[in-house]
């Protein structure tokens, strides 16, 4: 599975990475490169005369040099990292220039741009190991996937990870409540609606609200219930690129942002209640998901009262998904909700205990033995209590 260890949020900054350099004297070119800097979320330097013949290039993640500089730049020493923009990429002259220049690439503009944005981001936010990205749904409504998906990211950042949770179920009620950051300043999901292609990974985080040493990205008060599937793809490709985790809160109904979401989902975990009714159910959800994502395993969790009679090991096997694990039921999430605390917050409670269980054998990073979760038996189990 992808998936790093990241410094988490909590007491790390990340260092701030300089933007491009942009060697050029043509205004018009200029413009357009500013532009694409804009779109990536980074502030470019632009130096047109340098460096001079002999010197050393800036220390900058990117360099973008205009055909109206090259020449003047044939002395100065070779380093990773260079593209050309011509007029014209077929000339001759072009090509004597890029190869004395020791660019990787040449493109013209606007052909280009899109390679050019992409790489611009590329060089400033890095090419790590994209975020292990977890999708939680319900078996049934009240199945309690909105908890488990808090739980899995309140637990995840307190660990260290870096972690952003996404609620992609607009009809929630919202992950920023269940978090009790409902009042925080940051955007929300209508404000990208508008998002398509490559969003920026440090502008969207920087961006959203912030608790328990983690972003989120829930919804609003508002009457907007629907994410065009373009947005879903753009945010979530870019979460993943920050590294980490990321948890996505995923709906039972099946649309098109939903598919969106579920191709980019490296392991689902469908929420399954220990009684019939919810297997029924769960099995109907199983079949919507399409066979995305492609690793799909069953939570069974336990329901107040008496016990059913099937086994964890039974249901998982009626839904045909296989066992990652039994959690037992407790009402602490419900009561802690309504004071404020969050799903997973109690360190030492069943459901944080299931979370920490979890990312200890998701992630080696974090603590666990290597190799990741198991692709046959061996469920994770709640450390000290059985399911009741």
């Amino acid at each position: 599975m992808p998936g790093s260890m990241v410094a988490g949020e909590a007491g790390v900054t990340d260092e701030e990475r300089p933007g491009p350099l942009l060697v050029t004297e043509d205004e018009q070119l200029l413009d357009d490169l500013v532009r694409l800097c804009a779109a990536a979320g980074v502030v470019p330097q632009v130096r047109p005369d340098l460096p001079p013949r002999g010197a050393r290039w800036p220390q900058a993640p990117l360099v973008v040099i205009g055909e109206d500089c090259a020449a003047r730049l044939r002395g100065a020493g070779r380093r990773d990292g260079v593209v050309l923009i011509a007029r014209d990429a077929d000339r001759a002259e072009v090509w004597r220039l890029a190869v004395a220049l020791g660019a990787e690439r040449v493109i013209t503009l606007p052909e280009g741009e899109r390679w050019l944005a992409d790489r611009i981001a590329d060089a400033v936010e890095g090419t790590g190991p994209a975020a292990l990205t977890v999708g939680v749904l319900g078996g049934r409504g009240g199945a309690g996937a909105s908890t488990l998906a808090c739980a899995l990211a309140v637990t995840a950042a307190r660990k260290g990870l870096r972690t952003m949770l996404v609620d992609a179920d607009p009809l929630g009620g919202g992950l920023d409540v269940l978090l009790g950051c409902e009042r925080e300043e940051g955007l929300r999901w209508p404000a990208f609606r508008e998002s398509r292609g490559r969003v920026a990974s440090g502008a969207l985080a920087g961006a959203l609200p912030r608790a328990h040493s983690l972003r989120v990205l829930s919804w609003d008060r508002g009457a907007e219930v629907t994410i065009p599937p373009a947005a879903m793809r753009a945010v979530l490709a870019a979460a993943r690129r920050r590294g980490g985790v990321v948890v996505v809160d995923l709906p039972r109904r099946a649309d098109e942002a939903v598919a969106e979401a579920l191709d980019q989902v490296d392991l689902g975990l469908l929420v399954v209640p220990a009684e019939l009714r919810a297997v029924a159910a769960a099995r109907r959800v199983v079949a919507g998901t399409a066979g995305t994502p492609r690793d799909l395993r069953a939570v069974v969790r336990g329901v107040p009262g008496t016990a059913p009679g099937l086994g964890d090991e039974e249901i998982a096997a009626l839904v045909n998904l296989p066992l990652l694990g039994e959690l037992p039921w407790d009402p602490e999430p419900v009561d802690g909700t309504a004071r404020g605390v969050p799903p997973g917050a109690r360190a030492r409670g069943p459901l944080a205990r299931f979370c920490a269980a979890f990312w200890e054998r998701a992630l080696p990073e974090a603590g666990g033995p290597a190799g990741g979760l198991p692709e046959g038996p061996g469920p994770v189990r709640d450390v000290g209590e059985g399911r009741r």
